[in-house]
């Protein structure tokens, strides 16, 4: 898949020749509060560092870390150059690490110190003048959702927030969860619309980062061959899955009091439906977009809670292997309590209701310690309708598309075909496409995307508010009865398996499987 010059230049591969330069044309300060966490040091600064090192990032710009660790900018400096060295795909090298790490500043406090917003303040005018950052600032939230509001508050009452920031643009980044339930989603946003317009704010989900997550509206509207049987006309079902071979890890204490449902499918999962499922927008821009994502969450149906029994299934991982190596059950992790009634595995069969889909099931699910570490968007066609080939006891598979998310990145198309013979066989054979080997380049990380993004003031991949709260009107019944009742088969599928018999048995009510992880 590439060429090279006539004149011996490297090699150049043509399906990415002629697109423009990505670089970022504002100026700005990027602050990252809770800079000392585990987020800043795997993913953040790793990403700031890969938009330095590919180009991306603008000519004039500033870091500043901001947290309760103590450090001076030169210990916050090496700190960062130790967390590049170990996550980054791209280590630390001079001299364009010096020059880096020039841009890169430290603030120390709480965040309810007035005495350190004003010295945030006094850092953030420091880098205008001697950076040439324009007065353009994000602030990224990389912390508890916890202390979000205290954070909001702070930066509007010392100052620093849009209202008095006379000499350019600010905006702020949110990390997931965004609330833990309705009531408090809608409690942290009445606390950021009193200091942030709707399109200051940027609630991020990694998901939507990803290359085959972005992919999925090309592949829609820009192929003629996909749209027009892209409804209840030929699809059967749609599975969209995201597992998970780790367990809780440290995050024992969030996700006790968590769990799958609000960790992963009122978000991530949720939005991939969204995207699998809108309608074509008016435009490309951010609210074209955004908008009809929108108008399919508010089509799909709530689960009456008479039904959560036999439209969800739950379950919590036990002992079992995870790549030959024994792991320990779900209640036996640290900071689990010990009768834990969290769910490790959550799935959900959701309805939309509107003429393309009606008829039509969406089964989401999301689970740890499975068999695979897979996430895919799997789109089922109906059966043909007469068959005309094929010896009669040979069963003919339904055709099935596949987004494939992670670990590959890719589509794959199923299809029946002959087999090479004189008699007519047929066997089901998958025409596939990986991003990597079509485009000759690694995908990078989500948040390089996203951060790059928030910058440049595209909020296309971002999420709003309204279709926040409306994926927590969707999931609150099956919440509110899973608190409500205690799952008294916990645990119920071993660690390294598909998940419980009752996410099985849900599909086999519907004469359907799921895909195998």
């Amino acid at each position: 898949m590439t060429t090279t010059s006539p004149a011996g230049a490297p090699a150049v591969n043509p399906l990415r020749k002629g697109l423009a330069s990505d670089r970022i044309a504002d100026p700005c300060n990027i602050v990252f509060f809770g800079a000392s966490g585990d987020l800043v040091k795997r993913m953040l600064m790793p990403a700031m560092w890969n938009l330095r090192l590919e180009g991306i990032l603008p000519t004039s710009f500033g870091i500043i870390g901001f947290s309760r660790t103590e450090y001076t900018d030169d210990q916050f400096r090496e700190e960062m150059r130790k967390a590049v060295e170990q996550f980054s795909r791209n280590p630390p090298k001079d001299p364009l690490w010096s020059d880096f790490a020039k841009h890169v500043f430290y603030v120390s406090g709480d965040f309810d110190d007035d005495n350190c917003f004003r010295e945030l303040r006094e850092a953030l005018e420091r880098n205008d003048k001697e950076l040439g950052t324009g007065g353009n600032r994000l602030f990224y939230l990389s912390t508890p959702p916890s202390v979000f509001g205290k954070i909001i508050d702070k930066l509007d009452k010392d100052q620093l927030g849009p209202r008095d920031n006379k000499a350019g643009w600010t905006r702020v980044v949110v990390e997931k969860p965004f609330g833990t339930d309705l009531d408090t989603a809608r409690a942290l946003q009445a606390e950021v619309e009193k200091v942030f317009d709707e399109k200051q704010v940027y609630r991020i989900d990694h998901y939507l980062g990803k290359e085959p997550v972005q992919d999925i509206m090309a592949l829609r509207f820009a192929n003629v061959i996909f749209e027009p049987i892209w409804n209840r006309n030929y699809v059967d079902s749609v599975q969209i899955t995201a597992a998970e071979t780790v367990g809780v890890e440290q995050r024992g204490g969030y996700y006790d009091n968590a769990g799958a449902l609000r960790d992963m499918i009122q978000n991530h999962v949720m939005n991939l439906l969204a995207l699998v499922a809108m309608e074509p927008p008016v435009s490309a821009d951010a609210d074209s977009i955004r908008d009809e994502k929108f108008k399919v969450l508010r089509a799909v149906r709530p689960i009456e809670p008479a039904r959560v029994s036999l439209d969800t299934a739950r379950g919590q991982y036990d002992a079992g292997a995870i790549a030959g190596k024994p792991v320990p059950a779900y209640r036996d992790e640290p900071d689990v309590r010990p009768d834990s009634n969290t769910e490790t595995y959550a799935a959900v069969k959701l309805w939309v209701d509107n003429w393309r889909w009606a008829d039509v099931p969406f089964y989401l699910r999301s689970g740890k310690r499975l068999a695979r570490k897979m996430s895919e968007i799997a789109i089922r066609f109906k059966p043909i309708p007469h068959r005309l080939f094929g010896e009669a006891g040979e069963q003919l598979e339904n055709n099935v598309l596949v987004m494939k998310i992670q670990p590959e990145e890719g589509i794959s198309l199923r299809i029946n075909a002959k087999v090479p013979g004189p008699k007519m066989h047929l066997r089901a054979v998958s025409m596939d496409f990986n991003y990597g080997t079509g485009f000759g380049v690694v995908s990078a990380p989500a948040y390089e995307r996203l951060i790059g993004d928030a910058m440049r003031g595209d909020a296309t991949l971002f999420t709003r508010w309204d279709a926040v709260e409306r994926a927590w009107v969707i999931v609150m019944p099956i919440l509110e009865r899973w608190q409500s009742t205690e799952d008294q088969s916990f645990p119920n599928y071993n660690a390294g398996s598909q998940g419980p018999q009752a996410a099985d048995r849900m599909l086999a009510m519907d004469d359907r499987d799921w895909r195998k992880i």
